[in-house]
């Protein structure tokens, strides 16, 4: 069974094959290094001419990205951990999202900056940050981020391919082995995938097969969806509690299909909202999320939380990274909590 990692390489495959316009620009990804997660691996003996690596600059890498995507070339841009972001924050908040109305619609500035995310490798407080909360609210900027369902490397294709503006595409890290599972790679599950009118990013819902109706609904991405699941099963035959995991490849707002067609219909059933994510609770993914559905369901929502890391830096002691990060129990303890209100 194929790998994220190995899914996400064949999607950087796909769309090198299929648009010459198509380049990747990084630090330390020429082979046979690869990069430092493997996951350009190859490109750089295939094609040569268009791969490019570069001296340690992320804000470099952003803006060139940018000037070659106004010139009409499609660049993907690997930073080599996500905790370098904030040195391309200036070149995406500043110029790249803003071309486009900035110059009356005449120009697309199609450019996918990647970026592998998240802790639990012992990297320490540094190099295990969860931080695209950051840019989910930003003008112009679409985040994706896959988990280990369906086909991670054609959302990373259809990204580079066929978005016309700037894609932030999140990748954690303990996903990168994770199997990309399909439907009857999940025997314990009903696992259906969704795709929404004009939004070529996907989103999937997951129930433990024949059992009765959810009573919470779990809002999950990337990694999270993966502890999510975890919690599923645990909640189902350990305390006969029954959820409904909805996990979206697109977590930016607005504009978000997911919350629109899945989420909010979901929790209009059961009532019960539990979002969970990797990164800090305070301002982030959950937050917006609860936020948004308790504006439009009102009382109708009658219980919500959050599981998310705790406000602090991230140690690189792994019992202490353990109690930082979420786990699946704390989803349990969670669940319980919100089931009995």
């Amino acid at each position: 069974m194929p790998t994220v990692l190995d899914s996400l390489n064949a999607g950087l495959h796909r769309a090198f094959a299929e648009d010459e316009r198509v380049l990747l620009l990084g630090e330390d990804i020429l082979d046979p290094y690869g990069g430092a997660f493997k996951v350009p691996r190859g490109l750089a003996t295939q094609y040569p001419a268009r791969v490019f690596t570069s001296p340690v600059s992320e804000a470099g890498l952003a803006g060139m990205a940018g000037g070659l995507a106004l010139r009409g070339l499609k660049p993907v841009v690997e930073i080599m951990f996500g905790d370098f972001l904030m040195l391309t924050a200036d070149q995406l908040l500043n110029s790249i999202t803003k071309f486009g109305w900035m110059y009356g619609g005449q120009v697309d500035v199609p450019l996918v900056i990647r970026t592998p995310m998240g802790g639990r490798r012992g990297y320490g407080p540094t190099h295990s940050q969860t931080i695209e909360k950051h840019f989910l609210g930003v003008p112009g900027l679409t985040v994706l981020a896959p988990a280990a369902l369906g086909n991670p490397g054609a959302l990373l294709a259809d990204a580079i391919l066929n978005d016309p503006g700037p894609v932030l595409f999140v990748e954690n890290k303990l996903l990168y082995l994770e199997p990309a599972r399909a439907a009857s790679d999940l025997p314990e599950f009903e696992l259906t995938p969704h795709t929404f009118p004009g939004d070529y990013a996907p989103a999937y819902s997951l129930r433990i097969s024949g059992a009765p109706p959810p009573t919470v609904t779990i809002a999950a991405y990337g990694y999270a969806a993966e502890l999510a699941r975890k919690a599923a099963l645990l909640l189902a035959y350990e305390h006969e509690i029954f959820v409904e995991v909805l996990v979206p490849t697109r977590i930016s707002f607005p504009g978000n299909a997911y919350f629109d067609n899945l989420l909010l219909p979901a929790v209009q059933r059961t009532g019960r909202l539990l979002a969970v994510e990797e990164g800090t609770a305070a301002l982030g993914w959950g937050a917006e999320v609860l936020a948004r559905v308790a504006e439009t369901l009102g009382s109708n929502l009658r219980a919500a939380g959050r599981v998310a890391a705790e406000d602090t830096p991230i140690p690189a002691s792994t019992p202490m990274e353990d109690a930082a990060l979420p786990q699946a129990g704390d989803i349990v303890r969670e669940v319980i909590r919100i089931a009995s209100r």
